[in-house]
């Protein structure tokens, strides 16, 4: 051991070598970045350790590398596809309970891995918001099977956020597949086996509408089908001379199914599952994994965006969520983080300004009566000497005026080092810009509470009525207006360091606040820039409608900003590729890669650009989704020429 080595490297080594035993795999490649936790092939992905190596977010880091590191040793992909259910929910049961199943076996053998699988799963209760579930009805099926499957195998009770919902849905889940849940245990180790029994759980819990009534029937046709398909095949290559590059290709195609199954797994949900915030392998049995009614049929028409009710939405200056003595410590715990990164930031906000400044165009006038002396005139002058307008003048162009609007997403995902980061981004662009005498605002976007709030409170009293488009209760920030000096605004982004705050991301409906916003101002050029960690994700709303619905109306409203719009539009991925969504996009994993991309990519915007705009300059205005609840009064107030708030 290098004697220079830190506690975070040495942490890191020790889990490489620990993920590696564990699967028995050495060639296992484990990083660490900000794009984890992902598993793919032989290369898992996890997120940089904490700060605090002995408390619980470090516990659960260990966590995520065993649950890796136990589904390669004990998970086959092919036998796992073979008797996949083909229903949405019964999917989702059936990978619930074959993670369950692989956790189960490394949990039984070794109580180190059982405590780290606790903490996941402790985790992913209160981040998924179980403990404030209403209606138990609502709740994702998978998740309490899941429980109440690790419950039977291990011995391990619910986690602590999660026993009030499993104990309400455990009579009912008894009555119907208890006896097929007792039977899991005794199929541990044997895959096979334990599939078969996981189907006849889907069954009995009817969710599996494709599964005969002997469930052994169906997987039986499926090996069938397998082996004549095996015997066509070895048919075949008796008449075809086999070839390496054949053999390459299966390589290639098994390894390709392996990854996407990890991926279902371990890839974060903006990853069209998607690649975004799923520390913990719960989060296999989302509603939004599996694919969706509306993508069945791609020629079915795309559901219209709306909102079931805007009463609850709130936009709030981040001074009035908490105290002014707790946000003065906030900012102060902010600054603490930031300390062994001044010398980074100093050095890339003066580089920074440098850039900008150089860009500012400098014109000569010509002709003037008095000024430097113009060579060009000389001969005139000596020819001359009384000649006049023989001198020229500098003239520094300032930029146009320009405002540029920071929105950042303050979703659950993004907590711990990508919030930090953010934080960093917003700190960092704002000083400069406004140093540079372009005006900054900063915003931010979330939920006011987790799986639905008021909204979804509202709708249940409703008799939920189908399909209610967004269903959660929106809140968006005002950190920094653009009139107002950092000075006065610096500490407010200490709140993003709050706990409780980062919930949910609706991204579409915060990039028209922010754009409505920005088309509001007198500057000439108008720049909004994101900052994110992927695709919207709002439980409340996937749960009831189309996996894709919060997607699609963000990819609506990027399209028609950068088609129609005069405001430029940026995107900045947190640990995550953006470039899916934004057309001009760049990616940040740490502070430290701010100084070379991002200095390039703002330099590169504030460069004079002579690019025809469809329309006028303004002519575009997003109008507010319409809601349900609202529905015949806007029409009113439409019929009447009056403005329609959302």
């Amino acid at each position: 051991m290098s004697s220079k080595e830190t506690p975070g490297e040495i942490f890191k080594r020790a889990l490489a070598h620990a993920a590696r035993s564990l699967a028995e795999q050495p060639d296992l490649e484990v990083i660490f970045s900000g794009d984890g936790p992902s598993l793919q092939g032989h290369r898992a992905v996890l997120p940089h350790p904490p700060r605090e190596l002995s408390g619980p977010e470090a516990q659960r880091l260990r966590g995520l590398a065993d649950q890796m590191a136990l589904r390669l040793a004990h998970h086959d992909e092919a036998v796992h596809a073979r008797s996949k259910p083909r229903s949405a929910e019964g999917l989702q049961v059936y990978e619930a309970l074959e993670q369950a199943r692989i956790e189960a076996i490394g949990a039984n053998a070794l109580a180190g891995v059982k405590a780290n699988l606790a903490e996941v799963w402790e985790h992913a209760a209160q981040r998924k918001g179980l403990n404030h579930i209403v209606d138990p009805s609502t709740a994702s099926m998978a998740d309490v099977v899941a429980l109440m499957a690790r419950e039977r195998m291990t011995g391990a009770p619910p986690p602590a956020a999660a026993k009030t919902l499993v104990d309400a849905l455990r009579e009912q889940i008894e009555a119907k597949a208890g006896p097929a849940l007792d039977r899991l245990s005794t199929s541990l180790t044997d895959q096979r086996a334990f599939a078969r029994i996981a189907r006849e759980v889907v069954r009995d819990l009817a969710m599996g509408d494709d599964l005969s009534d002997a469930p052994d029937q169906d997987v039986q046709d499926d090996e069938d089908q397998d082996s004549d398909a095996e015997s066509s095949s070895e048919s075949q290559s008796q008449e075809e001379s086999p070839s390496p590059s054949s053999d390459a290709s299966d390589d290639g195609e098994t390894s390709a199914r392996e990854s996407e199954s990890a991926e279902t797994e371990y890839a974060s949900a903006d990853d069209d599952s998607e690649s975004r915030d799923v520390d913990e392998d719960m989060d296999a049995a989302e509603g939004d994994r599996p694919a969706r009614p509306d993508l069945k049929d791609p020629g079915r028409a795309e559901p219209v965006y709306k909102i079931y009710t805007a009463a609850h939405d709130e936009i709030v200056q981040a001074e009035d969520l908490c105290d002014p003595e707790e946000l003065t410590r906030l900012r102060a715990y902010l600054d603490q983080q930031l300390a062994s990164l001044s010398n980074v930031v100093s050095r890339l906000a003066n580089r920074l300004q440098r850039k900008l400044l150089a860009q500012q165009n400098r014109n000569w006038s010509f002709d003037l009566e008095e000024g430097l002396l113009d060579v060009a005139r000389l001969t005139r002058v000596i020819v001359d000497p009384t000649a006049p307008l023989s001198f020229k003048q500098e003239e520094d162009t300032e930029f146009r005026d320009t405002v540029v609007s920071l929105l950042i997403d303050n979703s659950g995902s993004m907590r711990g080092r990508p919030i930090m980061v953010a934080a960093v981004c917003a700190d960092i662009l704002a000083r400069t810009l406004e140093r540079c005498g372009v005006k900054v605002e900063v915003l931010g976007f979330t939920t006011r509470a987790w799986k639905g709030g008021a909204s979804r409170d509202d709708w249940l009293k409703a008799g939920k009525p189908p399909s209610p488009g967004r269903l959660n209760d929106l809140r968006h920030i005002v950190y920094k207006s653009a009139d107002a000096p950092w000075r006065r605004a610096r500490r407010n982004l200490g709140l993003m360091m709050r706990e409780g705050l980062l919930k949910e991301n609706i991204d579409g409906e915060a990039l028209m606040w922010a754009h409505q916003r920005l088309i509001g101002r007198p500057e000439q050029r108008r720049i909004l820039m994101v900052i994110s960690d992927g695709a919207p994700v709002d439980d409340s709303t996937l749960s009831v409608n189309s996996g894709h619905y919060l997607e699609r109306h963000l990819r609506r409203v990027i399209a028609d900003i950068e088609a129609r719009s005069p405001i430029e539009l940026i995107a900045i991925g947190i640990g995550h590729d953006v470039t899916r969504y934004y057309s001009r996009a760049v990616t940040i994993v740490d502070v430290e890669q701010l100084g070379g991309a991002m200095t390039e990519q703002l330099a590169a915007l504030f460069e004079e650009q002579r690019r025809a705009a469809p329309g006028k300059p303004g002519t575009l205005t997003l109008e507010p989704p319409p809601t349900v609840e609202g529905a015949a009064a806007a029409s009113s107030r439409r019929a009447a020429g009056r403005p329609v708030r959302a």
